[in-house]
């Protein structure tokens, strides 16, 4: 018996065109990002970006390495249609339903997606019912070796922080950026090891 070779799949910012468009998903190619149709990503702005070499090091980097950002662990979608979501992102965009979760003690059913090591949640408010309003970037989550370095780093640099607190994933805490955020939502994360 011989086994078949899988073909290659296509590499680049040429085939991910290419795929998208075949999932209806138009997007336009300025230099080396592709811009996604806001439309076809119901209202939240997607752009895809290939890079060859690692990006510059943040102008915070000469801190100890465990006070340091490492990561973004999540991005947070606020949608009013679940159903449409998970055709976005499990099936145009491919990426991977890892949980599909509501909480009434929340008011939410809850999507999280996985893309590389970061997560994509859909929170939507069961309250509120299903329409088909645009949904909204809401929120961003970043991870750190260790949340007081991290937290203590960050108001030695200026920024406005909150005092850690308890996580909602056991054994995490969480502090909450309040400036320099252009506006959207931000936590940092930490004690996320046994996580990944």
């Amino acid at each position: 018996m011989t086994r078949r070779r899988q073909a290659a799949e296509p590499q680049g910012i040429h085939a991910v065109t290419s795929v998208l468009e075949r999932r209806a998903v138009p997007c336009e190619r300025k230099d080396e990002r592709l811009v996604l149709s806001t439309g076809a990503t119901h209202g939240v702005p997607m752009v895809l970006v290939e890079r060859a070499e690692a990006p510059a090091a943040s102008p915070l980097h000469k801190s100890s390495e465990a006070a340091a950002i490492s990561s973004l662990d999540h991005v947070v979608v606020r949608s009013p249609n679940p159903e449409r979501a998970i055709a976005l992102y499990a099936g145009r965009l491919g990426l991977d339903l890892r949980l599909d979760r509501s909480n009434p003690d929340w008011g939410s059913r809850l999507l999280f997606f996985r893309c590389g090591d970061l997560v994509v949640e859909i929170a939507h408010d069961l309250k509120k019912g299903v329409s088909d309003a645009p949904d909204q970037l809401w929120g961003l989550s970043w991870r750190t070796p260790d949340i007081a370095k991290a937290n203590e780093r960050l108001k030695k640099a200026g920024v406005e922080v909150s005092e850690p607190r308890r996580g909602r994933r056991p054994g995490t805490q969480v502090f909450s950026v309040q400036s320099h955020t252009a506006n959207v939502p931000t936590i940092v994360i930490g004690g996320l090891e046994h996580w990944s």
